[in-house]
């Protein structure tokens, strides 16, 4: 099997894995879907590529170009890996005893928790049941689409399964992560609570989370990680590279 066939196998591979969650469509998957196809074009024409590549490479400017573009692209290459490492530790990280635990929402179908927001709250079931004297904030408003907010939805739901409501409470203002962080600090405010915070969320998503939090100034971030289907993690773990970098940028 020549090593053009193998290379096309793979590629299409990789492009399946970022057209699994369709409909579904994200920065993460368009992202991928868009890097698959380039992959696949340069692998079928690989002897005009080269051709291509020579012509510029012949010219001052063009080999300049060439360097630049291809250290651009070992840069990136390298960037993505540091923040998948990172990305895992932080999903990893749980704590010995929880301070508060703190959902984080994500959308809702009608009244009741879509299957990624139900994962999310089965996990803080367990951080609920692990930590027994802690308390938890659900966080999520309402979207256009909502007819309650993620709050209401997620204490509905961990009623349901007989946590008890006066361990719940509801932050239902918040439309990002970094509401999210900051509504509940406000929470932990008011009732004279330190700002350490156990975060439940998707495992791709807690690296981000942290550093979110530890921006408003949380000084211990830990971690119980929902698990998150195949089928997405591909997508949701690139969309992720792109979050974090316009924290990195922005610092939201």
């Amino acid at each position: 099997m020549s090593v053009k066939i193998i290379l096309l196998a793979l590629e299409t591979l990789l492009l399946f894995l970022f057209l699994v969650p369709l409909p579904v469509i994200c920065s993460g998957n368009l992202l991928g879907i868009i890097v698959s196809v380039i992959l696949m074009l340069i692998t079928a024409n690989w002897p005009k590529f080269c051709g291509i590549l020579s012509k510029i490479w012949g010219h001052g400017a063009g080999k300049f170009g060439l360097i630049f573009v291809s250290t651009l692209i070992l840069a990136g290459i390298i960037y993505v890996g540091i923040l998948s490492i990172l990305m895992y530790k932080a999903q990893e990280n749980r704590p010995e005893k929880a301070n508060i635990i703190v959902v984080l929402g994500c959308q809702v179908k009608g009244e009741r928790p879509s299957r990624m927001l139900r994962r999310r709250l089965d996990t803080a079931i367990m951080a609920m049941n692990d930590n027994p004297d802690t308390l938890c904030i659900v966080s999520g408003g309402k979207g256009d689409d909502e007819k309650i907010s993620e709050a209401l939805a997620m204490k509905n739901y961990l009623l349901e399964k007989g946590m008890d409501s006066d361990r719940i409470i509801m932050e239902d203002k918040s439309t990002s992560t970094y509401e999210n962080i900051q509504n509940s600090l406000k929470i932990l405010d008011e009732l004279g609570m330190s700002h350490d915070m156990t975060i439940v969320t998707d495992g791709f998503h807690q690296y981000r989370a942290s550093l979110i939090a530890k921006a408003q100034g949380v000084e211990n971030v830990t971690a119980y990680s929902a698990y998150t289907e195949p089928r997405y993690l591909f997508t949701y773990w690139v969309r992720e590279w792109l979050g974090l970098t316009h924290f990195f940028m922005l610092g939201s």
